[in-house]
């Protein structure tokens, strides 16, 4: 829940960065906590400190609400190395973010999660001979805190990242990322000429006329560069063939911030590949592909020459082109097979890894390479690709595991594999604040709809918010709907909203734009919202991935940061999981309430500051119809407003908005015909006023 735009605003080049890898180790993590750590976390934290002396391997088991986070910022902090995060979600990645960030607000603490909005991969399907063009589209935002991320860590000891799982895929040598990179120190000899070519060496482009992040602009003796992971320019006065002076500059003011003595300026790309190295590329792409042109068929040898030799004309000509990733085995100079260079390699040897609720990050980390074969297999056999796209492409498990050093498995049920890796957990299953696991009830399906309603009508009466979980996106988008009609504000929240306006919708949860918010596998692990003190888990009693006991626990730990705690599960049979996830909830619920009575604790509420997000969210694929209908009136009554008091501007913004959510409601009517249609039913699948939901499936 955080302002990307803002933060990013705030960073600024640093006098402390060293040039060419040489890390300032000097700088050590300074933790700045409003709060002091309970005897539970203090304990925690020196089991771990005490354990990693002796293994490598840890596991902590921390209940929801038991500070976890503080315990992993305690750690860092007692360790002092280097700490790559990684969360199974970005969700998650961006409130640990966060979270560090208050923590440590004099170290570095970054953000590296995928920097696509829109991901379509390159394939082929030869059963009906269709080939899928790779379609993407960036976000110039991620992309920046990524290339910041990357820069700190090659250039400082006290950095902190917090990823997402695609950080096991490939990034570019990071010994090329730091050699490649531009030493600037006042005093020293640089000919204009030769920093404007190692500028372009490093892929950053000239433009006098707008400049951006990743431009440079040349006014005689003045070079002004953007770095493409700041906002702000550095601007390098030459005096003869002489640096005569550095300074940081604001891009929008053209004030003068601060004189700089000394600066590295890392590439524009995390791609960067030397003369040298491109030329040798070239040959080896040549050669693979004169290797595998005799072993296809006719039509797939014409079909990859044709392909490998445009690519090879491009590179030369503009150095990039469209796939250029799938030939990055020869740019790193790998041999086929070996793993491709990824985040953990820019980090130094003696780091620490902490894997939060690592019983999701890892089986996504054994997944990923398999997907990524499967995928390029065809279009290797069908001559789209060379073979060497095989090794763009995550890490496989294996290799991951000999990269993770010391490592700390946080999760509040933690898998067979953590365990046996590191033993004993160290567990921290008491609350400083005093809050209980909620209480949990079990209603039959049967009128499930009516009791929802008259539940969560309570609940935000007393000013408190609403989480539902269903099984599907078709589910959360129909009850979705049901519950606008019902007068409720209600948003749903699944994988296809994009990633930066999951966090807005999260903060507006909070702030109470809206009550109640419908999910499915993304309100599970470490959501903290302190607000929501209901939870209703729809077909709890269908036992699989999303209704295990895994699950169910995690879910439940959602609504115990609320003096109100309180979850539903909606089922005819009590499964064993189930009863299994009832048990343990209550059993801590016990366990709490003697901590408390032994410490004189009342519990209360977490009051947590709601981070502001600027702008609209965009799109409407978290609104149903009946919300869009909603909006459309809102919108179209503040339009006419705005305009009799001669607001131009806001009436034209909210008429361009009311176009938007227009086509996005006939693009939805036309989705739910088509899918009614392909389905043989005569009308859409909807909610039922009787009160069931559907029994788990799409429709």
């Amino acid at each position: 829940m955080f302002d990307l735009k803002n933060l990013i605003r705030k960073w600024s080049l640093s006098i402390n960065i060293i040039s060419y890898g040489f890390v300032d180790d000097s700088m050590r993590f300074e933790l700045m906590a409003p709060y002091k750590t309970s005897s539970g976390q203090e304990e925690a934290v020196a089991k771990l400190v005490e354990n990693f002396t002796r293994a490598d391997k840890q596991t902590l088991l921390g209940i929801t609400g038991s500070g976890k986070t503080f315990v992993m910022a305690n750690l860092i902090n007692k360790l002092q190395k280097p700490t790559l995060i990684i969360a199974h979600n970005k969700t998650l990645a961006a409130q640990l973010y966060a979270e560090l960030k208050l923590l440590f607000p004099n170290n570095r603490v970054e953000y590296f999660i995928s920097f696509y909005s829109y991901y379509q991969p390159e394939s082929y399907l030869p059963t009906t001979d269709t080939y899928i063009e790779k379609d993407s589209e960036i976000n110039a935002q991620i992309e920046k805190m990524r290339m910041h991320a990357v820069s700190s860590i090659v250039s400082r000891n006290d950095t902190i990242i917090v990823a997402s799982i695609s950080c096991i895929y490939g990034l570019g040598n990071p010994v090329d990322f730091k050699g490649m990179a531009i030493d600037l120190r006042v005093g020293t000899q640089m000919k204009r000429r030769d920093l404007l070519y190692a500028l372009v060496n490093i892929q950053y482009e000239r433009n006098d006329t707008v400049l951006e992040p990743g431009n440079f602009r040349v006014r005689g003796s003045v070079v002004d560069v953007v770095p493409s992971y700041e906002e702000d320019i550095l601007r390098v006065e030459l005096d003869g063939d002489t640096i005569g002076r550095i300074r940081e500059v604001g891009l929008l003011t053209g004030d003068v911030k601060v004189d700089l003595d000394r600066v590295t300026l890392y590439p524009a790309r995390q791609y960067v590949v030397p003369v040298e190295k491109q030329r040798r590329a070239f040959d080896q792409i040549k050669r693979e592909l004169e290797e595998q042109l005799p072993r296809l068929p006719l039509l797939e040898a014409q079909r990859l020459k044709k392909r490998t030799n445009y690519d090879l004309e491009m590179m030369k000509e503009l150095g990039y082109c469209k796939g250029i990733e799938n030939y990055s085995r020869y740019f790193d100079g790998r041999s086929p097979g070996e793993p491709p260079f990824v985040l953990i390699d820019y980090f130094p040897k003696d780091y620490l890894l902490i894997i939060d609720e690592s019983h999701q990050a890892i089986p996504q980390a054994r997944a990923m390479f398999n997907g990524d074969y499967s995928r390029k297999k065809n279009l290797v056999e069908y001559g789209f690709r060379l073979p060497c796209a095989f090794d763009n492409r995550p890490l496989k498990f294996n290799e991951f595991e000999k990269k993770m050093g010391k490592t700390l498995f946080v999760s509040a049920t933690p898998a067979e594999y953590e365990l046996q890796l590191s033993g004993e957990p160290v567990e921290l299953i008491t609350r400083p604040t005093g809050l209980l696991d909620p209480e949990v009830e079990v209603h039959p399906i049967q009128g499930q709809m009516q009791h929802l309603m008259r539940e969560a009508t309570r609940t935000i009466e007393r000013g408190d918010r609403v989480l539902i979980t269903t099984l599907t996106k078709r589910m959360a988008e129909d009850l979705t709907d049901y519950l606008v009609k019902e007068d409720f504000h209600v948003r749903y929240l699944h994988s296809e909203i994009d990633s930066l306006d999951r966090i807005k919708l999260i903060s507006q949860l909070r702030s109470g734009e809206f009550d109640i918010l419908v999910g499915i596998n993304l309100l599970r692990e470490g959501l903290d919202v302190p607000e929501v003190a209901t939870i209703f888990i729809l077909d709890a009693d269908k036992e699989g991935f999303l209704r295990d006991e895994r699950s169910l626990i995690q879910t439940i730990g959602r609504a115990s940061r609320n003096v109100n705690g309180k979850v539903i599960l909606y089922a005819n049979e009590q499964t064993r999981s189930i009863k299994k996830a009832v048990e343990i909830t209550r059993y801590r619920r016990r366990f709490q309430k003697r901590y408390n009575r032994r410490h004189g604790i009342t519990p209360t509420t977490i009051v947590k500051r709601i981070a502001q997000t600027l702008g609209a969210i965009k799109g409407t694929r978290h609104l149903t119809k009946s919300g869009i209908q909603r909006q459309l009136i809102e919108f179209d009554a503040k339009m006419r407003a705005a305009a009799a008091r001669l607001d131009f501007e806001t009436a034209i913004t909210l008429r361009d908005r009311i176009r938007e959510f227009e086509e996005s409601l006939d693009r939805k009517r036309r989705k739910k015909a088509t899918t009614s249609h392909k389905s043989g039913e005569v009308k859409p699948v909807s909610v039922k006023r009787r009160g069931r939901t559907g029994n788990g499936h799409e429709g």
